[in-house]
């Protein structure tokens, strides 16, 4: 059975693989035995008879991954960023929101109105053309804004918070996005945009960093490589899928694209397919390695950069602790540089070009959030796997006098040892 179900996984990421880095006949041929292989293993557990037991041990091992985890959960003292009081109360909140962002939130949950029955002031982007958004923000501001909040998506978002760090004024997110990946980050309800508004009467504040990519401020992370080469395309808007699909192949056997070199602190990657650069680490509890940020007030990057040019570094993702193809350290700097005088970027999904090299950083705790005092807030991070403090929970006596390791934030202490 485990023979079977390893096959199978091996064989199921491998034409995945060749899925994304193959066209035409070949990629569809991929895609059958993606689809394939799982449906060959229930088949032969069937008729061996083995089907149930295949489940119930599947569900075994879920029950003792979920309980290993809670057993290993970190103190929340190392994981909960520190509130602080939201004192003064803002006399002059000033909110820009986007009412086509989120598909329409700003317009569904009734936000402008609600924002001005709290006292703020509401700039509508409603013109059909671009908006300069910073420039609103700095308007507000020398007009006696005391308060900067934004309805908007990320991109925007990092905007207005580059101008409220820079006044050092409280910034309001009001999750009105698409995704709202800052919002999840800060715990705030990202089903209820206009809860974020009680900010204003009953908050707390929360001092949280800021990237910067080439001088651009960035509250999530910022892109090089293939994923900011296919935002960069004129069809991409109109259809995600089918312009990622078709430029993937020529961007993973390198046919198109710069050649990207990132340096950080004494570590160098050479030739990486793409790389991700985030404000503060995020946690590695999946293959990608791209989770939820734990913290955003360390002072670090998360540095991620992925390197697969076969089937056989596709399968080395499997292997956790050692994978050939996926690359992660953190650093408070880290240089992208490449062999053409420019190259696409990705600033929290906004598409921009940036001349060579980007030098990107971390201002520690620049940026000071008001948050509603009840909100959902943040999930707390999945602990790694640790055997041997996890053996000494459930036999004490086996570690008698030794002293357990202490359960560290994922993200927190990544090194670059896989680099090596």
């Amino acid at each position: 059975m485990l023979a079977v179900g390893m096959a199978s996984v091996v064989i199921s990421v491998a034409a995945a693989f060749w899925f994304l880095a193959s066209r035409g006949v070949r990629r569809w041929m991929a895609f059958g035995l993606l689809v394939a292989s799982p449906l060959a293993v229930i088949v032969v557990f069937a008729f061996a008879r083995l089907l149930w037991v295949a489940v119930a041990s599947g569900a075994a091992w879920l029950l003792a991954g979920f309980s290993a985890r809670a057993a290993l959960a970190p103190d929340p003292a190392k994981w909960q960023m520190p509130e602080y009081p939201a004192e003064p109360p803002a006399a002059r909140p000033f909110f820009i929101m986007n009412p086509r962002s989120g598909g329409g939130k700003v317009a569904k949950f009734d936000l402008k109105r609600k924002a001005e029955d709290l006292g703020a002031q509401v700039f509508l982007m409603n013109d059909p053309g671009p908006v300069d958004v910073a420039e609103v923000a700095r308007q507000a501001v020398a007009e006696g804004a005391d308060l900067l909040g934004v309805a908007g998506g990320d991109g925007t978002q990092a905007v207005v918070a580059a101008v409220a760090a820079e006044y050092d004024i409280p910034f309001v997110v009001v999750t009105a996005g698409t995704r709202n990946h800052f919002a999840l980050d800060l715990g705030l309800d990202r089903n209820d945009p206009a809860a974020c508004l009680s900010a204003l009467d009953d908050g707390v504040d929360m001092r949280v960093d800021l990237g910067s990519a080439g001088g651009r401020t960035f509250v999530n992370n910022a892109s090089f490589g293939a994923y900011a080469e296919v935002v960069q395309t004129s069809a991409y808007r109109d259809d995600k899928v089918g312009s990622t699909l078709d430029l993937l192949p020529d961007l993973i056997h390198g046919h198109r694209g710069a050649n990207l070199t990132a340096r950080a602190d004494d570590s160098i990657i050479c030739a990486p397919q793409a790389v991700l650069v985030a404000n503060n680490p995020y946690g590695t509890n999946d293959v990608a390695g791209l989770n939820r940020r734990a913290r955003l007030d360390r002072g670090e990057l998360g540095i991620t950069a992925v390197k697969v040019g076969s089937a056989r570094q596709a399968i080395s993702l499997l292997h956790r602790s050692r994978p050939t193809g996926l690359m992660s350290l953190t650093a408070p700097a880290v240089t992208i540089d490449a062999d053409t005088a420019a190259i696409p970027v990705g600033i929290d999904g906004e598409a921009l070009t940036m001349p060579t090299p980007v030098r990107c950083s971390i201002r520690r705790r620049a940026l000071r959030v008001r948050l509603p005092r009840n909100r959902p807030g943040v999930q707390p991070p999945a602990a790694p796997m640790d055997w041997a403090r996890l053996r000494g929970l459930a036999w004490p006596s086996l570690s008698k006098g030794q002293r357990p390791p202490t359960t560290t934030v994922p993200g927190a202490s990544d090194t670059a040892s896989n680099l090596k």
